[in-house]
């Protein structure tokens, strides 16, 4: 039987391949192994960053121009003053009302500090306050005098 390089046969239980394709596979599997061995990076980008601003506070209460005090009866004595910080005037003739706690709809309401233009020339803010009298706490609204 005469046997060419193109056909394999079995020898010893394995096939036998010609010596190109054999040599061919050496390389590939060489080439394999190199490659899963050599210690390829791989890059992976780390997720964004979101960053959120924080909801900008409540505006001050629409502004109500008092000129004369209201005494109103109420349930118990206003919570603690809360610490604000006074900022810079948005312009020439604004008046600073520090924050306050208001009664409303049969509760305290905190009425932030804020600007405002006195309603006339020579105004003066009346801070509100807060007074037991009588046996029953009062509070007296501010107002513009």
């Amino acid at each position: 039987m005469n046997h060419t390089m193109t056909e394999s046969h079995p020898q010893n239980g394995r096939l036998a391949l010609p010596a190109l394709l054999r040599a061919a596979l050496g390389a590939a599997a060489a080439a394999s192994l190199i490659l899963l061995c050599g210690g390829c990076t791989v890059a992976v980008r780390p997720a964004p960053v979101v960053y959120y601003r924080a909801a900008p506070p409540p505006p001050p209460p629409p502004a109500v121009v008092y000129t004369e005090p209201a005494e109103i009866v109420v349930q118990g004595p206003p919570p603690a003053p809360l610490v604000e910080v006074q900022a810079v005037a948005p312009g020439p003739g604004y008046f600073w009302i520090g924050g306050y706690h208001h009664w409303e709809g049969g509760r305290w309401v905190w009425y932030r500090g804020h600007y405002e233009r006195p309603p006339h020339a020579g105004a003066r803010w009346i801070a509100p306050r807060y007074v037991y009298r009588g046996g029953v706490h009062v509070y007296v609204r501010g107002y513009w005098h």
